[in-house]
């Protein structure tokens, strides 16, 4: 099991250590930070985020267990007038625990927040088409595909297809309420 914990500034330098490569960066955070990833990006980053009215609220994920930090998530892009968000910079860094389900713990705590709490109605994000294991993940937890932005993202000389996925407040009550 895991728990969300607000991200702070003791997480920065195992963050730091997971981000090694400017693709690895793309695939975590977007067109957000830039390679190398260091201390004053994610300094700027959490002053934006976890505040009273903040649109972005940033979690290290903790494995219970252990109490040993292991990824990170974010819910961004916090609408609260339209009722949604998106969820992004989803990353489990220590690769003992990939593979284990702790990625639809972690979507399953990001989207409690999101509908308990925060009582949205719309969450997205955005996975690149070649994250077949992201994706299942994300269709698991009741995440729909809605379109596929076309070599949307340039990495090098690649150009990279992003899909583009939701889940609604009703739709996740259906599955998480039975």
């Amino acid at each position: 099991m895991i728990e969300l914990r607000n991200f702070e500034q003791a997480d920065f330098q195992q963050l730091i250590n997971w981000v090694d490569s400017p693709e690895f960066l793309l695939q975590w955070a977007g067109p957000s930070f830039r390679f190398p990833l260091n201390e004053q990006q994610l300094e700027k980053y959490l002053l934006e985020a976890n505040q009273e009215h903040s649109r972005t609220l940033a979690f290290s994920v903790i494995l219970e267990a252990t109490g040993e930090l292991i990824g990170h998530i974010s819910l961004g892009s916090i609408e609260r007038e339209n009722k949604s968000a998106r969820v992004g910079r989803v990353l489990i860094g220590d690769k003992n625990v990939r593979g284990k389900g702790i990625g639809q713990q972690m979507m399953t705590e990001i989207l409690k927040i999101a509908f308990n709490d925060l009582k949205l109605h719309r969450v997205s994000l955005g996975v690149f088409d070649f994250n077949h294991s992201a994706i299942a993940c994300y269709e698991k937890i009741g995440f729909k595909k809605e379109g596929l932005l076309r070599e949307s993202r340039k990495i090098g000389d690649q150009y990279w297809s992003l899909w583009e996925m939701s889940i609604l407040d009703y739709e996740w009550e259906a599955i998480h309420n039975k």
